[in-house]
Parts: C-alpha cells; structure tokens; sequence
C-alpha cells in the first residue's frame, strides 16, 4: 500500500505529463440513505449501507460546494462481483462509513443508467493509473465534480488509507490537487477529440483488405477469439469478419468466425443447461466465466449465430440460437415485452454457485449408470473438480460421434442421455438460489435483443420470434419514446427518468430499420427517421462532423464527450453512423447519407492502418459497406411475403430489403409494381437490373 500511495502522490505530483429490485421498506433497516427512493436495483442495494449515499443530482452537488467537500464517486451495476464484495467489506462497516460520511459527499452512480458519468470518471481512472480500470470504480473529486484520481476494488484497509490520503492532501495541498483536477479535466476533453476530414472520399477494396489482414493476426485460430486472456465475446468483430468473408472470400475470415462460435459454444462462458452467454471467461479457452449475463451480450450473439447459421446451416449454431431465447424468454423477459438488464454472477454471496456442480451432485442425481457415464465423458467431469474448490464448469471437449464410439453405441442414444441428464440437473438446479435479477429496463440494450430476435427470425422463420420483436418494439414505441422523438432511457417499476443517451437512439433507430425490413411496415422506418432528425438537432457537432454522447438538453457535466471506439456494445458514433447510412438507403435521404460519409471519412486514417481494429469493429462494417456498394432489393406484388421471407433465410449481408404489396411512399419503389406479378429488382445506387420473379435469380444478381 505504501507503494500505491507513492504512486498516487508522484501523479498527483506529476499530474500535467499525464494525458433487489422494489422498492426498500424504510422501518426494518438500521441505515436508510438517500438512494431509497431510486428504482436503479443496484442503487437500491446500497440503500440501508450506513455510508450516506447520494444519487448523482443538484442535491449531491450543492451540497458538496456549500460544505467545500470532496466527492466521493462510486459507480458500479448491479450484477458486478466486485461492487459486492467492496461493499460488505467497506460500505456496510460503520468505521469505514463514518471516514466517508464526515469527509466527503458521496454519490453512488448504476453506470448502465448513467454511462455518461461512468465514462468521464472512467476515463480519469485511465489517465491516472495509467492502466485498465474497471467495477466498482472509485473517483474523488473536487466539489465541483473534476476528478483528481480514481481507481477500482480496494480492500478494507488500503481503502481507509487512500480515504485519509485525501483528505491530507486536500487540506496540506490544494493547490496541487486544483492543479491535477485542471490538467486531468483537460485530458478527459481532449481524450476523444477528432478533427473534421475534410480530404477525398475513397473507400477502397485495397484499404478494406489492409484492415481484414489486421484483424486476423489478432484471432487465436486454436480456441477462437482474440489472442490471449481474458475472453470476451466482442460478437461485432465477428460480424465484420463475415461480411469481409462475403465479399473477399478469404477462406480465414470464415475460420476465426466458425472457431471462435464454436469454442463458446463448447465452453463454459455458454449454459450448457439452461442456455445463454457469461460476460467473458477468465481463462484463454472459454472454461470458466465471469459469471454475470448481460442482456446486450445475449442480444448480439443471438444475432451473431443467426447470421452464421444462415451461412453455414451448423445445426449447433440453431441449437445455440433457439437455447438462448429460450432463456430469454424465461428469466429476461417482462410481460410489458421489454427485456431485462442482467442476472448477477453470484448466488448465496458466492460467484458462480448456481452454475457448477461437485462430481458427488451429479453422481446422485444421474441414477443411470450409462446416462451419468456419457454425461461425464462429454462435459468433462472430473472427480476432483476441473475448476476450483473441487467444482466442474460444464463444457465439452469432444464431439458427439466420438464419445459414441468410447461407449459402443449411436450418436443418437448420446443425445437423447445427454438430453435426459441435462434435464435432470435444469430441473436440480432451478430449486437453488438464484442469483439476483436487475430487472430495470434500458432501451439501447432492448433494442440489441430486438433486432437478436429479428436475425433469428431470418434465420429460422419462426414466427413467435417476429412476435415477440414486435412486442418489443411496441414497449419502446408506446413507453420509451415520446411525441417529439425523444427517448427516454430507463424503465423501472413505472419511472422513466433519464433522458435517452446516442447508443439508445442509434441502436432502436437499427432496430426500428432492421423491422421494417423483415416486415414491410413503413411506420418503422418513419419513427427511425423521426428519431434520427431528432439526434441531429440536439446530438450532432457541425465542427467536427460527430455526434456527442449526451444531448444539448442534458445537464452539462465537467466535459461532454464523444465515443469513437468499439467495445463489447458497438460505440454510439459507429451505431449512429450506420444507422443513418441505412436509413438514408431506405428513406432515399442523401442528407443522412452525407452524414455517415463524413463521420466514416474522419475515423479513416484511425482505423485503415491500425494493428488493432478491432476496437473499431463497428467502424469497419460500416467501411466495408461503402467499400463494397450494397444491393437495395425491392420486392413488390401480392406473393412479396413468400418471398421476402425465402430471401430473408439466404446469406445476403451486404443488402437492403424493402417493397410490399404496393409501391407505398418509399421513392425507392415507384414505379416498380407489375400487374398481376410479383416482381424483385436488384438495385445498387438506385440502378436496377432486370427484375426476376424467381428467388433463386434473384440471389444469383446479388451475389
């Protein structure tokens, strides 16, 4: 700790070189703070801490410049290991609670409601350690919010230390830390700047090969993913690789794609029970997972093996597909048709309990000599454990048909002993204590799932999934967005409080467009477009070209940011980016296409020779589609649903799909109803070749 400290002072020093979920019953509580009247689940869970918790608000804020005292600024979510075992260690101890009541304001933040603030002190966590940071995340701050340092989990003791450190320094030198909070602040402003491109457009085949070659010296081609550990799923990166597949052939692309969804599939980052994605897996081979399951991974991978099925008919990619909406469906899913944000990676105050089983549990459930033997040779069950504590991850190593030679027998008789077994245990397990629920709903997240469940309806053509996507988007139309466009963010137990952020307008806005694609409702693509108008008034930056992250009607925070990265969700100026690329497409809206033409045009010279593009993953899908001009594909007539939905199952990712019965009022179909015929036109910037009638020709024109 002496060390850390040190550390601490030498940036301080040094600082201008560095660029359950209802509500809470006040009376059987020792401690009630004022996060009581939050509907943030994990704001809740700290609402009896004895720390005096503030939600982040005018009320905080004023009252740390009236009494002159530092913030506190604690962010976290709720289903984060480490956010709980921070507080039962230092939040819910009242020596701890007293050093952070009688010094300083303190703010508890849910970064999935408030990302804005997440990613300012994120990013003075970065600039001050000079390393990863993550949850909780710990930033002080002066009084009027500029960081002066931030870190992560701490311990009991090391966190008292860092308390007292502060409030020495702020006392013996103020000076000094007003200095590093001028120069951090500084450096979080200047950390995602970008400057208006004002050169030739050119997209190129040559620079889009470039950035596929340096995407794939990043893929570990043994176990899938990216090179390394941890694992995470990143399903935007495999996105781009079968695009860049599609269009170039490159057998490697297909390779990193297949190799990486089928190590998930076998691992322990996926349920082999019950269905659905872990956040990532610690480890380098998929086997033993954070525990935690987000909705926006669930969301994207759906999408991602939907897509990949299309292409590949693997019938485990199906398997996946159909098991994970299954879970969905049964723990994720709200009557109103919104989605929920996550399941928790502990049970009982344990990480991962609900998920693993001892050698001895299985043994006395699997009463089946053969069925309990195949299913131990398959998930790799070992006497000892194959992870700690003497505990198993279920996961396979082997396949199918070789497990049925070892035991003498049929493929089929292995499936149907692993399927009974593996009810077996579902049914064991749904009798534990399940990890916590953060049901609160959030609608960029809502809008992944939605447009999940829209590629697996492509896929697939199962209509309950088109059911419940429309279900869906009609819980965001009717509760989330308002008369004037605007969204609101957040939803839970009847409140929608925060204003919508741009990942929440640019991914529904790819939600509403991917919908009318799959349904020829043009309602879709008018309130994408409402919405788009709307994020260009209050979100959009003439000088840079860009979008900021927050709108002009938020309340400021120290700095207002922009998000030009990729991560595990696709970064809000790709998203928006794309979406209007798409919507400019469809609605035949140059001005949207202008847009996304500029905002591609300044992340060039980033992202084409960058070692590393994969943290612009987004970016490159977006490159590769004005790289490769994309198919508008109109289908008109009375037969144009058999049709649609027989297109809709092809591998097609470089094509827009639009028509009806009748031309409507999209420009992009007049004059291309046929009497008594249906008709589909293949059409790149607006010029068609001859129409066909047959599906087949049609994909012929495409490819």
């Amino acid at each position: 700790m002496k060390n850390s400290l040190f550390f601490l002072a030498i940036i301080l020093f040094f600082g201008s070189c560095q660029s359950s979920s209802g509500p809470q019953n006040k009376g059987n509580h020792q401690y009630t703070n004022h996060l009581i009247d939050q509907s943030s689940p994990y704001l809740l869970q700290h609402a009896h801490n004895p720390v005096d918790w503030y939600p982040w608000g005018d009320e905080a804020l004023n009252k740390a410049k009236a009494e002159d005292k530092m913030l506190l600024i604690s962010v976290g979510y709720s289903a984060c290991h480490w956010c709980h075992v921070m507080e039962h260690e230092s939040f819910e101890d009242t020596t701890v609670a007293k050093v952070m009541n009688d010094n300083f304001i303190c703010i508890k933040v849910d970064r999935e409601e408030r990302p804005d603030i997440d990613d300012v002190y994120m990013t003075a966590c970065h600039a001050a350690t000079g390393k990863s940071c993550g949850w909780p995340l710990n930033a002080f701050a002066l009084p009027d919010g500029r960081p002066v340092w931030a870190g992560t989990y701490f311990p009991k003791k090391e966190w008292i230390d860092i308390l007292n450190y502060f409030l020495n320094e702020r006392e013996k030198n103020s000076e000094k830390m007003e200095t590093y909070a001028l120069n951090l602040t500084n450096g979080i402003q200047d950390s995602e700047k970008i400057q208006i491109n004002t050169g030739n457009v050119n997209f190129s085949a040559s620079d889009l090969n470039k950035i596929g070659t340096n995407f794939l010296t990043q893929i570990d081609f043994k176990r899938g993913g990216r090179k390394g550990a941890p694992k995470f799923p990143l399903p935007n990166n495999y996105e781009f690789l079968l695009r860049y597949h599609d269009v170039t052939y490159d057998p490697k692309a297909l390779e990193a794609v297949t190799k990486t969804l089928d190590e998930m599939a076998a691992g322990g980052i996926y349920d082999q029970l019950g269905g659905g994605f872990a956040r990532y897996s610690v480890d380098g081979e998929w086997h033993v997972p954070h525990f935690e399951k987000m909705l926006y991974d669930n969301g994207q991978l759906v999408g991602l093996y939907a897509t990949a099925y299309r292409l590949t008919k693997n019938p485990r990619y199906k398997e996946v597909l159909e098991e994970t909406l299954t879970f969905i469906s049964r723990e994720l899913t709200d009557s109103n048709g919104g989605f929920y944000s996550s399941l928790d990676a502990d049970s009982e105050g344990e990480e991962g309990k609900f998920y693993v089983w001892t050698s001895q549990e299985i043994d006395s459930l699997l009463i089946n000599e053969n069925d309990r033997k195949i299913f131990r040779e398959y998930y790799d069950i070992k006497k000892r454990g194959n992870w700690e504590h003497n505990k198993n991850v279920l996961r396979y190593r082997q396949t199918i048909g070789s497990v049925a030679d070892k035991n003498k027998t049929t493929e089929a008789e292995v499936r149907a002993a692993l399927d009974r077994s593996k009810k077996t245990l579902f049914n064991h397990r749904a009798n534990r204590i399940r990890p916590g629920l953060d049901d609160k709903i959030l609608t960029g997240w809502n809008a992944l799932m939605l447009s999940g469940y829209l590629e697996a309806y492509r896929a697939l053509g199962d209509e309950n999934y088109l059911e419940i996507a429309l279900k869906n988007a009609n819980f965001i139309k009717s509760t989330m967005l308002q008369k004037d466009f605007r969204l609101n963010r957040n939803f839970k137990s009847e409140k929608s409080v925060i204003n919508a952020f741009l990942d929440d307008y640019a991914l529904t806005i790819k939600a509403f467009t991917d919908l009318y694609q799959v349904t020829f409702d043009e309602k879709w693509l008018r309130l994408a477009g409402g919405m788009a108008d709307y994020v260009i008034a209050h979100f959009h930056d003439s000088e840079s070209g860009m979008f900021y992250y927050t709108s002009d009607l938020d309340p400021p925070l120290i700095v207002r940011k922009m998000e030009l990265t990729d991560n595990v969700i696709p970064g809000s100026n790709s998203a928006m980016a794309r979406a209007l690329f798409a919507l400019g497409t469809l609605l035949y809206q140059p001005e949207y296409l202008k847009l996304s033409e500029q905002m591609m045009n300044n992340m060039v010279t980033t992202i084409v020779p960058n070692e590393q593009p994969s943290f612009y993953s987004n970016w490159c899908n977006l490159y590769l589609q004005m790289a490769h001009t994309p198919y508008e594909v109109a289908i008109i007539g009375d037969d144009f649903a058999t049709k649609q939905k027989a297109l809709m199952g092809q591998f097609l990712p470089n094509a827009f799909f639009l028509g009806g019965k009748n031309e409507g009022s999209l420009a992009l179909l007049e004059g291309k109803l046929q009497e008594d015929r249906t008709m589909i036109y293949v059409c790149q910037n607006k010029v068609c070749k001859l129409p066909v009638e047959e599906v087949e020709k049609a994909v012929t024109l495409i490819k």
